[in-house]
């Protein structure tokens, strides 16, 4: 685990929690920065950061579950463990629906929160190489001209009919241009196939518009 994917966020408005969480955390070697509110972490905290955020519920202003959505809205990496000196269960199915690692309830064992910290920020790390990995295959895909994302586009539609001579009779032009642009998709995409373009692009279906 490196450390840019050991930073360990301490949310909570109780200033001995944060202390003694800090302390301890810090002595097993995580990277531990703690805020008193959620306005003021997000005001603080570093968007790029593959970490995880121990997070109090009940905190006044912007709670615990407000600032998970909030987190969710922006599309954060980060994996969030609650914890609560009251949540029940409503408050509980609600965070891990929203995609929450845990809701561990105080007072608990240091060893299983660190556990799940651990857990949590392999979570963190597979989120992050996944976002990067999308936010690289956009920017291929803004390589390319209106006609070509138009091409892409049919050829996903229908992967199984995509010859130049349909293509080009679709488009109104020749099977020679449609060729000359195949070619230059392949380039500009990295990719050597049709087959490699198909799984390229649904890589990012699910991350929004197909260009940024």
């Amino acid at each position: 685990m490196t450390d840019r994917l050991s930073v360990v966020y301490v949310v909570d408005d109780d200033q001995d929690i944060r202390s003694s969480l800090s302390r301890a955390l810090g002595q097993r070697g995580f990277d531990v920065r703690p805020y008193d509110s959620a306005a003021e972490f997000l005001d603080g905290y570093d968007a790029e950061t593959a970490g995880c955020v121990v997070l109090d519920y009940g905190m006044p202003g912007m709670n615990g579950l407000e600032l998970q959505a909030e987190l969710n809205r922006r599309g954060s990496p980060l994996a969030i463990i609650f914890i609560t000196g009251h949540g029940g269960v409503p408050e509980s199915v609600q965070a891990m629906k929203g995609g929450a690692v845990d809701f561990l309830e105080k007072p608990f064992r240091q060893p299983v929160l660190v556990e799940r910290i651990e857990a949590a920020l392999e979570i963190a790390e597979d989120r992050h190489a996944a976002m990067a990995q999308q936010r690289e295959i956009l920017a291929r895909l803004a390589r390319l001209t209106a006609r070509e994302e138009e091409l892409v586009e049919m050829m996903m539609a229908n992967p199984a009919e995509v010859s130049s001579k349909e293509l080009g009779n679709q488009l109104g032009i020749s099977p020679r241009t449609i060729d000359h642009h195949r070619a230059r998709i392949l380039e500009k995409l990295e990719v050597r196939s049709l087959v490699e373009l198909v799984d390229l692009v649904k890589r990012v279906e699910g991350a929004g518009p197909m260009l940024p």
